[in-house]
């Protein structure tokens, strides 16, 4: 893993810092703004706005780029990235409400409850879902994509945000606070409750790109470890990190009393085993010729990062 550093020139090597993508991701978030928050009531649509446009990372919808590049997709697919973002920032404004994990600060700054009250968060949230769905079908249609395929994207999106992904983790997760869980039982909470957006956006760019079945395979497989590993990562920051290096309150794991990897195996070993992961996934795309310097790097990043 990692040769390419050694074989590649610096003129050649691709931007890992992706702001290309980054960029074409945040024009595409504006454009969402624009184009589906005109009828919005008004404090609702400025709720929305609020919690898509601040500072993030944009992880997920990277991932939906270099997918689709891995698989030889050559298109713009910037506004189904997008839609991915639409979907993770709705699941951050949820989770932040004081009846799930009650926090007050995210990316740097006030949660949107804070900002817009509970009730105007709450169904900006629940508004978030199904514009995602209308966004990542015009973004299908857009590149040209045919009516299966794109029912195939808008199924995938919404099947990683509901009972089967996000929601039903979110629900394990809630259930599971104050009280102690096996490793066993912690992962499956965090491959629906944060794997299951990230396994998506991974296959999202291979379904965009017309991957094939063994190549999805192997998304899905890359997807699924690097999604509990970036959660492994997580709770080590949660511990190890401050308030300002993470832009949300450190410590909420301890407040919450939440069973989590550095409880359960130590900081050292969910170290590890975050480490294993990311070899695990990239050994998956390997195997199929799907992993790029990009897909490494990524999966390398969820583990290493700061914040």
């Amino acid at each position: 893993m990692g040769a390419w550093l050694l074989l590649t020139s610096e003129a050649e090597a691709p931007d890992l810092t992706f702001r290309a993508e980054r960029a074409a991701v945040a024009a595409a978030l504006h454009a969402f703004c624009d184009t589906y928050l005109c009828d919005a009531p008004g404090a609702v649509g400025a709720a929305i706005r609020y919690s898509l446009l601040g500072e993030g990372k944009r992880l997920r919808a990277v991932l939906v780029n270099a997918a689709y590049a891995a698989a030889g997709g050559v298109g713009d697919v910037s506004a189904l990235a997008a839609a991915v973002e639409v979907v993770h920032a709705y699941s951050l404004v949820h989770d932040d409400l004081p009846c799930m994990d009650d926090d007050d600060m995210r990316r740097g700054r006030p949660t949107t409850h804070i900002v817009y009250g509970v009730p105007v968060a709450t169904a900006a949230g629940l508004a978030m879902v199904p514009l995602a769905a209308r966004t990542a079908a015009a973004a299908a249609r857009d590149l040209g994509l045919d009516v299966p395929t794109t029912g195939a994207i808008v199924r995938e999106l919404m099947g990683a945000a509901g009972g089967a992904g996000m929601i039903g983790g979110q629900l394990l997760d809630l259930e599971g606070e104050g009280r102690p869980l096996a490793l066993t039982d912690l992962e499956r909470i965090h491959r629906l409750k944060t794997g299951a957006l990230i396994t998506a956006s991974v296959r999202l760019g291979g379904l965009a790109a017309g991957a094939s079945a063994s190549q999805l395979d192997a998304f899905t497989r890359y997807g699924d470890a690097i999604g509990l590993a970036f959660q492994i990562a997580d709770d080590v920051l949660d511990v190890t990190a401050t308030t300002d290096q993470l832009g949300k309150t450190a410590g909420r794991d301890i407040a919450l009393a939440k069973s989590t990897y550095p409880a359960l195996l130590g900081i050292d070993g969910a170290v590890t085993r975050a480490e294993a992961l990311v070899e695990e996934g990239c050994a998956a795309l390997q195997a199929s010729g799907l992993l790029t310097p990009q897909l490494e790097h990524l999966a390398r990043y969820f583990v290493t990062r700061q914040s």
